[in-house]
């Protein structure tokens, strides 16, 4: 009976879903590559909203003078702790390409 309590248990726990909000964690003004990082724990399932992502990748490209940001490739699964060969915590890595140049307010004759 006790085993079957653990093993539910630990079912719902691996389900446990949890939003994640990822930061900025590297820009390359000269390729207009912005990359975002998160964490996720052993037994967690973390997600992002992709609309709030692209919105801070969007920000950190216009910065750099680019109009806005697009999501390429896969998200990039790093692990970064480690006990033994289980994976602990993984960084998980998302990656945006700016496009265009943005145009300012006097460059329009506005």
């Amino acid at each position: 009976m006790k085993s079957m309590l653990l093993a539910a248990a630990a079912l719902l726990l691996a389900g446990c879903t949890i939003t994640k909000e990822p930061q900025v964690s590297e820009v390359n003004q000269t390729t207009g590559v912005v990359r975002l990082n998160f964490n996720e724990a052993m037994l967690q399932n973390a997600r992002f909203d992709e609309y709030t992502t692209h919105g801070t990748a969007t920000r950190q490209c216009q910065q750099m003078g680019y109009a806005t940001a697009a999501a390429y490739g896969q998200p990039i699964r790093t692990c970064s702790v480690f006990s033994g060969s289980l994976c602990l915590n993984e960084k998980i890595t998302l990656q945006y390409q700016c496009q265009g140049l943005a145009l300012s307010q006097s460059a329009t004759g506005y």
